[in-house]
């Protein structure tokens, strides 16, 4: 991704390690996946109760996805921005939160 100045002001960073990123897209292959046996489950007319059962592992899988990246959110930028003295970030991480639920 190019860095420009105007584009910094719509992007924010997050400091990740090599090792949780790898672990963050692991998860996600392993979400995708889990998406494309639905899908295979539904083009071969699978019964109704089992992919109902496949997708409430997949939305338990994203809804785990998620939290682990409000925690890093909140371990790493949001005490960040307290420390620094930025107020909004509370505001911030609340709507968040909200949105995760």
């Amino acid at each position: 991704m190019q860095d420009c100045e105007h584009c910094r002001e719509h992007y924010k960073d997050t400091p990740r390690g090599e090792d949780q990123i790898r672990n963050l897209v692991n998860r996600l292959n392993r979400i995708a996946g889990q998406l494309s046996g639905i899908k295979k489950m539904i083009e071969e007319n699978r019964y109704c109760g089992d992919v109902l059962v496949q997708v409430s592992a997949v939305e338990s899988a994203v809804r785990a996805f998620g939290y682990l990246v409000l925690e890093d959110h909140m371990n790493t930028c949001v005490s960040e921005k307290i420390r620094a003295g930025d107020k909004d970030i509370v505001k911030e991480t609340v709507e968040l939160i909200r949105k995760l639920n």
